[in-house]
């Protein structure tokens, strides 16, 4: 008899005995009474058993069922898929074209602890992906952590390959990779994305600058598709442009090349670009001078171009007339320097002569009529000694004397002494053109409206007047004729600057630019380019009228009729052009 039975007949005779001093009838009643009690109790338990089981099995049925309507979550190391493939908007032009995109990719990882074989799964990895490090392959693979990526963003084709392997223990992972239809054309405006989706540079910085890195970073972007976001760039004109700068760098043997379009009436950029540049679907493949932005982010001597800005200087301040005259006979010497012009008349030049003929020794005694501090607030009041706000997060500081002094105005009255960006030369000009309205630019659409609201007025509108006929000028009978195009009456200023070669000005290496706006009699567009350290130009020179002017032209020929300018022909413009 085991254990338990003895137990269990020991409790029955206690029981009995306990009543064996009472009468045979009551004893009897009592033990049948408990038992019937006892019966009872025992059904009661069975049901509430019964009731708990089947509550339960109820609860688990429903979490069953939550479970499987509920969205996967990840078991592993990594976030969310959700945080993996979150979208970036699209970046389109102000036509809706698009200029960059997500497309739907893979990467490739591992969980070493389900690894069964590290060597074995190397070599098969190897198989379709030659390229892995397998010294740091081998060692993700026996990681003693959960999660090791080991390849991002594969092709289809390389992903069925991996997937036939069968090798146990590494997955795939859906990401997003972005997408540059027009690869370099519009690369340092556009930007770029690392490898986890995230604005290096250009407007996708910006963008990510607005919130969406923030949002990313606490796990609150989605895999939904996003507004676009529409940049003011025309990328037609984009084009022409970004194949202007490429051409001229090949046919002038440059070392670099830069331009801009700007709505001078909004502030809008509706072309920018810098040469050499890199492809953004693959920028570390560029060379690493094409990622910088020579016309936002490098600062240069922009030479005669400045000259602009010391004529329009002198006129706004009432104390020089359009029809005064200054001598330009002798050289000006200062401070051990020797100031002289490049093809001098060597007499008395009037005010257009001397814009029209690019006189250092004219500008300079202008400058010098309108003072060191009425000189420095001028140029500071047309932005160009101070750092340009725009939404491109690649903006440089312009670089001045710390102390102005004689020398300094006077170097800098023909565009030497003071370094900015080509982009806010630009914008200073679009002042001295559209009425005398300082606007910021902007890569973002902007009505005529919303940039009166913000305009500054900087000059007097007879002073816009007389830059207008002195640019006209100097396209028509100065250095800038290779710049017009029949039909679109373009203006402009030539700049040829000596560049400065290890601290010192070089005699044989240029920075030219040509500053233009057409069409010059209510001048819409203002047009620049830069080519840097030219060895040629049109008829074997290497000045900035034989090379940055017909680039202008070139742009502003394919150009205008996309921007909505019509061509006019003969004295009133009302002459047609007919082709038989």
């Amino acid at each position: 008899m085991s254990f338990l039975s003895r137990i269990m007949t020991n409790k029955s005779k206690a029981h009995f005995s306990a009543g064996s001093g009472r009468a045979p009838g009551l004893g009897e009643a009592t033990f049948l009474g408990t038992r019937k009690q006892t019966g009872k109790q025992t059904k009661s338990r069975v049901v509430v058993l019964v009731a708990c089981f089947g509550m339960a099995y109820a609860v688990i049925g429903g979490r069953l069922v939550q479970y499987g309507l509920a969205a996967p979550e990840t078991v592993s190391s990594i976030g969310p898929a959700d945080s993996l493939m979150a979208s970036r908007p699209d970046i389109i032009d102000r036509n809706g074209e698009v200029l960059a995109t997500d497309i739907r990719t893979v990467s490739l990882y591992a969980e070493p602890h389900k690894i069964v074989d590290a060597d074995e799964a190397l070599e098969k990895l190897q198989l379709v992906l030659p390229d892995l490090d397998p010294k740091d392959i081998y060692g993700k693979l026996v990681a003693k952590s959960r999660f090791q990526w080991l390849k991002r963003q594969l092709t289809p084709r390389q992903q069925s390959e991996i997937l036939a392997l069968g090798i146990p223990g590494v997955g795939f992972r859906p990401e997003k990779r972005r997408f540059y239809p027009g690869g370099p054309v519009a690369a340092h405006l556009v930007g770029y994305v690392n490898i986890d989706n995230r604005g290096i540079a250009g407007m996708e910085r910006y963008i990510d600058n607005q919130g969406l890195a923030d949002l990313a970073a606490i796990g609150m972007t989605s895999d939904a598709k996003l507004e676009p976001v529409r940049l003011s760039i025309d990328v037609r004109v984009q084009s022409i442009l970004h194949e202007v700068l490429a051409e001229g760098v090949s046919k002038y043997k440059a070392i670099a090349a830069g331009g801009v379009v700007l709505n001078a009436q909004t502030g809008e950029i509706l072309a920018m670009g810098s040469v050499p540049d890199f492809d953004p679907n693959n920028p570390t493949a560029g060379a690493e001078d094409g990622w910088l932005n020579r016309m936002s982010n490098g600062t240069f001597e922009m030479g005669s171009t400045f000259k602009s800005f010391t004529t329009a200087m002198a006129l706004d301040s009432g104390k020089v007339k359009i029809t005064d005259s200054f001598d330009a006979r002798n050289a000006i010497r200062i401070g051990g320097f020797t100031i002289k012009d490049f093809k001098g008349k060597h007499r008395v030049l009037t005010v257009p002569e001397i814009f029209k003929y690019s006189s250092n020794i004219g500008t300079a005694k202008m400058a010098d009529v309108v003072g060191i501090e009425g000189h420095k607030e001028f140029l500071t009041r047309l932005g160009l000694l101070t750092r340009m706000e725009t939404e491109l997060p690649e903006v440089k500081t312009p670089s001045q004397p710390r102390e102005w002094k004689k020398i300094n105005s006077i170097t800098i009255s023909f565009g030497h002494g003071v370094s900015t960006t080509p982009l806010q030369t630009a914008v200073a000009a679009a002042a001295l053109m559209n009425g005398g309205r300082l606007i910021p630019p902007t890569f973002l659409p902007r009505t005529a409206e919303e940039a009166n609201e913000i305009a500054k007025a900087v000059v007097k509108q007879s002073t816009v007047d007389s830059m207008r006929y002195l640019y006209k000028l100097n396209a028509n009978d100065g250095s800038g004729k290779r710049a017009l195009v029949p039909g679109f009456n373009v203006g402009g200023k030539t700049g040829t600057a000596n560049k400065v070669v290890n601290g010192r000005y070089s005699d044989t290496k240029n920075f030219n630019a040509f500053l233009s706006a057409f069409p010059i009699d209510d001048p819409q567009f203002v047009v620049l380019v830069f080519i840097d350290a030219p060895e040629t130009g049109e008829g074997g020179g290497r000045t900035a009228g034989l090379n940055a002017a017909p680039m202008v032209g070139e742009v502003i020929r394919r150009s205008a009729p996309l921007l909505g300018v019509k061509p006019k022909f003969g004295q009133d413009g009302s002459a047609l052009l007919v082709s038989y």
